[in-house]
């Protein structure tokens, strides 16, 4: 999927997310799927793995890209669809789909904070399963819960739903500008105690101002854009903490909810340059979605719960 958010195409704006894949139509499998992809796509065979052992017969993904994972799912003996709010997501995707023996029609354009967008005429009313992959870091956080609700809506009692996200506690093991924006944001609410600080707020401010020289504030990179479009970076996309998701899940009625870690680093991201191809061997064989480790070394989850 990719968000709502004036026009101007901003961060803010209603269409900076299709924009931002508007330019990966043809090219966004290759580079996060394929055999040259910077990470081995791990989580598709975990989404694989619990969609088969579910039983799942029907799978819906709800902001399925160029049908990156669908496509993986092709020679199962699976009905899937899929819907996404980039117009060139979805024409890749029907194509990609048509040429595995798939009726384009099960896939279409739509939202994940439209519940009309969730069914079409002729297709299924709910569905066995759905996954929902690389949507909610672009769903503003005060609409995750409705998110959840169409999510929940679009499975039968009983059925699964799948749900990736950033994880936002990775942070904590960075050591950089997104380790010091969670410390001092999310954790300290640095801005709150200045408020409320008095006399003390001018010498605490400057503290944190000399704390801050602890944290690589350069990195990572800003990802920007490949043309004039805005990057994954220069959009609205989110990090999640891991229980205060799950806790979202159950108040929304899911039941049986459980955590998958994936993406795992073996050192903090700066450190890889020392050794590129032992970096990336030893994340690889890192991987376990059952890990402790994984809400500190793993930057994404994926949540797994079922529908009452």
């Amino acid at each position: 999927m990719k968000k709502p958010g004036s026009s101007s195409g901003g961060a803010g704006s209603p269409d900076s997310v299709p924009r931002c894949y508007s330019t990966w139509g043809t090219s966004y499998y290759e580079e996060f799927y394929g055999d040259q992809a910077p990470y081995p796509p791990v989580h598709a065979d975990l989404l694989r793995s619990l969609l088969l052992s579910s039983g799942a017969k029907t799978v819906l993904d709800a902001g399925c890209g160029p049908a990156s994972f669908l496509r993986r799912l092709g020679k199962e003996a699976l009905d899937l669809y899929g819907f996404d709010l980039t117009p060139e997501m979805v024409a890749e995707a029907k194509k990609t789909m048509a040429a595995l023996g798939f009726d384009p029609r099960h896939f279409w354009q739509g939202s994940v904070l439209q519940s009309g967008d969730f069914v079409r005429p002729g297709l299924p009313a709910h569905y066995d399963a759905c996954v929902c992959i690389g949507v909610l870091p672009h769903v503003p956080a005060d609409q995750d819960t409705t998110v959840l609700n169409n999510l929940y809506q679009a499975v039968r009692p009983g059925g699964l739903v799948l749900v990736e996200a950033r994880n936002a506690l990775f942070s904590l093991f960075t050591q950089n500008r997104l380790t010091h924006a969670f410390l001092r944001n999310d954790l300290m609410r640095a801005d709150e105690l200045l408020a409320t600080a008095g006399p003390a707020a001018a010498p605490i401010a400057a503290a944190l101002d000399e704390w801050q020289k602890h944290f690589r504030m350069d990195l990572p990179p800003v990802r920007r854009g490949k043309k004039d479009e805005p990057g994954y970076d220069e959009v609205l996309s989110r990090v999640h903490v891991p229980f205060v998701l799950q806790e979202q899940f159950r108040q929304t009625g899911f039941q049986e909810v459980r955590t998958f870690f994936y993406h795992y680093h073996a050192l903090p991201p700066m450190l890889s340059g020392a050794s590129e191809a032992f970096f990336k061997k030893a994340s690889v064989e890192m991987e376990n979605p059952s890990d402790w480790r994984g809400h500190f070394m793993a930057s994404a989850f994926i949540l797994a719960a079922t529908r009452t």
